[in-house]
């Protein structure tokens, strides 16, 4: 995802800023640089949609909470022991926005697999991919962003079948909540990086986001969080989630224009529902494909709106040449 001043879609705070995405640089950058930086973006978005669908197949033995709490503990522990933040030295104001990003993290997390043990996961992102498409249409002001929201709700009204009858309404709010906390996460993403060196921010904010989920994980599922088919599961639910897109998105952005990156995350919907045919047998009726591949368009083209603003701003500022 990207601040507000360049759009994105899915996965958070991985183009937000290059500090943001340092999750996991331990991650061997010859090998993994030579796919290339487009083969890194969609290996990434493969990665991330895949833990998703093996994360639904993990809910009936560990509940969606206890998938949470499982994937945001071992993501931090794995991101703590890699990245080793500095605890001294920071302000207080540094603390509270850290804090503020792990909040926003565990309730992200905690809305969109309450969405997905209800609706399918390729609906379940493209409701998700809302949130910063209107963050970004929003930030824009541009007339040709109205065209892109209309687009977007033209495949919410596709994907509902005219009144969400074809979803269940509960995991469509649910999944339009956790939109809502993707775009709150894109800020304060950007803020977090703004302020901790690599991605200190990131591994402090992960450890908030499981220390504050691990209780409500624990309550719904209680002794079975331990049982080591569960734990293991849980734990490649987390590599596949967070730490492995994230190192692979931090390789690619070093090679990669960030507006090429948001236009590629914006195939995450169709990622997404592809996780949930090969691996779930959720096949997709005609409207929610057409759905789907509306909110793509509008993605695409709020990404290419930003990138052309971008250009224009640039060009203004040079001036005249002398």
């Amino acid at each position: 995802m990207t601040t507000p001043d360049s759009v994105t879609t899915p996965q958070p705070a991985t183009a937000t800023t290059g500090a943001t995405t340092g999750a996991a640089p331990a991650a061997g950058p010859g090998r993994l640089g030579s796919l290339g930086p487009l083969g890194l973006v969609l290996a990434g978005g493969v990665s991330v949609q895949f833990g998703g669908a093996l994360a639904v197949t993990l809910m009936p033995r560990a509940g969606a909470l206890g998938v949470v709490a499982l994937r945001l503990l071992v993501a931090a522990v794995v991101l703590l022991l890699v990245c080793r933040p500095r605890l001294r030295g920071h302000s207080r104001t540094d603390w509270g926005t850290v804090v503020v990003f792990g909040i926003t993290m565990a309730a992200m997390n905690g809305l969109f697999y309450q969405a997905v043990a209800r609706i399918p996961l390729g609906p379940a992102v493209t409701l998700e991919v809302l949130g910063p498409l209107a963050l970004s249409v929003l930030a824009s002001r541009r007339a040709i962003n109205v065209v892109w929201a209309a687009l977007a709700l033209a495949g919410v009204f596709l994907l509902g079948g005219g009144g969400f009858d074809g979803l269940d309404p509960v995991g469509a709010a649910f999944a339009l909540g956790a939109g809502a906390m993707w775009a709150a996460y894109i800020v304060f993403s950007a803020r977090t990086g703004r302020r901790f060196p690599q991605a200190d921010g990131l591994a402090l904010a992960m450890a908030v986001g499981a220390v504050l989920f691990l209780p409500l994980g624990i309550a719904e599922s209680g002794a079975k969080l331990a049982d080591p088919v569960t734990l293991g599961l849980g734990a490649a639910v987390a590599l596949l989630s967070s730490v492995l897109p994230y190192t692979l998105e931090l390789l690619a952005l070093r090679r990669l224009p960030a507006s090429t990156f948001a236009i590629l995350m914006s195939l995450e919907p169709a990622i997404a529902a592809t996780a949930g045919f090969l691996l779930l047998d959720q096949a997709l009726t005609a409207p929610e494909a057409a759905a789907i591949a509306l909110v793509i368009a509008a993605s695409m083209g709020a990404v290419r709106t930003q990138v052309s603003r971008g250009k224009t701003k640039g060009l203004e500022a040079a001036g005249p040449e002398s």
